[in-house]
């Protein structure tokens, strides 16, 4: 019985200290190197890995008890992605908080999908959250800064929302933007589908981007996208407006007309063989799947209904049929 209860007071004594260090580390200042540091927090991190982030840019020193504080308050599930910006003096039970409320001070630049190389430029001009490196810079003085291999930008981009912390320049977002397509590109093309008829996964890419103008439909795109590859693979022509419209520039004047899809440029794929030399916009990660996931389909035609959605045809006859239904109310004369 005497040993029970010893037992039990050493366990009580164990319980009290841990909670009194607990305690005293949650309300411990956290002594930075500068007065100021930022951290960002990318979606989907695991609370183990921020904290050895944390530890790695000297923000705090006790990864261990900053983990247990976490558990035992039963927030470690909950941090939110963000840019998080920390003063000296700050407790590891204030910059838990911080994490785990979503109080980060970060501003953020968002660049949508189907976006051109232009418009994602004039988005970051006219962002004041950054400081402003590259406004003066062209094109191919931007892809050699950032180290890109190409000789294009269009295309280059992952489309998404980037943070920006005080220090973020428009230089570094760019870099940002085009590693992040690169990862992507990359893994999606090491589980791309067999037989597809690209050399490299530029050319993937190029058509992800004309999948990406042609449909605003998710569920739609692996159709697209195999209606694109059955074309290629017989040798017919893509015949795609939204490449014409990207070959015009600014002479576009939102509409298209049957002189513009027969006068020649390098993106006219109706007067031209094969894929376009660059990618027309920036596709996002579902049309970059479609392209290398196409659905299997025995469709060589698509015509839009009206309503954003499309029939797809096997045969031209069928095609023109839909053509006449959909687009001339029915009327053959027309």
């Amino acid at each position: 019985m005497r040993f029970i209860i010893k037992t039990l007071r050493m366990g009580l004594l164990c319980f009290g200290l841990a909670l009194a260090w607990l305690i005293y580390f949650a309300n411990s200042s956290i002594q930075l190197k500068t007065e100021t540091e930022s951290f960002d927090i990318a979606a989907g991190s695991r609370f183990r890995g921020v904290t050895h982030q944390l530890v790695q840019q000297n923000i705090i020193q006790d990864a261990v008890s900053f983990e247990i504080l976490a558990r035992a308050l039963g927030v470690a599930s909950d941090v939110k992605a963000g840019i998080y910006e920390v003063k000296s003096g700050i407790t590891s039970l204030e910059l838990l908080d911080m994490m785990t409320s979503g109080s980060s001070s970060q501003a953020s630049i968002t660049f949508i999908e189907g976006w051109t190389f232009a418009q994602m430029r004039e988005a970051l001009n006219a962002s004041e959250k950054m400081k402003h490196m590259t406004m003066s810079e062209t094109d191919q003085q931007i892809l050699k800064e950032i180290g890109a291999t190409e000789t294009m930008p269009e295309g280059l981009f992952f489309p998404d929302t980037y943070f920006i912390s005080p220090n973020t320049s428009d230089r570094d977002i760019l870099e940002r933007a085009y590693s992040t397509m690169q990862s992507k590109l990359k893994t999606a093309w090491a589980t791309k589908a067999n037989g597809l008829p690209y050399r490299t996964p530029y050319e993937a890419l190029i058509m992800a981007s004309i999948v990406e103008k042609e449909t605003g439909r998710a569920v739609e795109r692996p159709e697209i996208a195999g209606v694109f590859i059955n074309r290629l693979k017989i040798g017919m022509r893509l015949q795609t407006d939204p490449t014409v419209i990207y070959g015009m520039g600014d002479h576009f004047d939102g509409n298209i007309h049957k002189k513009d899809l027969i006068s020649d440029t390098i993106y006219n794929t109706y007067t031209r063989d094969g894929l376009p030399p660059t990618p027309i916009a920036m596709p996002g990660l579902g049309a970059i799947n479609a392209a290398l996931h196409p659905a299997q389909t025995k469709a060589l035609y698509f015509v839009g209904k009206g309503n954003g959605t499309h029939h797809f045809s096997a045969s031209l006859t069928e095609h023109n049929n839909a053509v006449i239904k959909y687009q001339l109310g029915g009327n053959r004369a027309r």
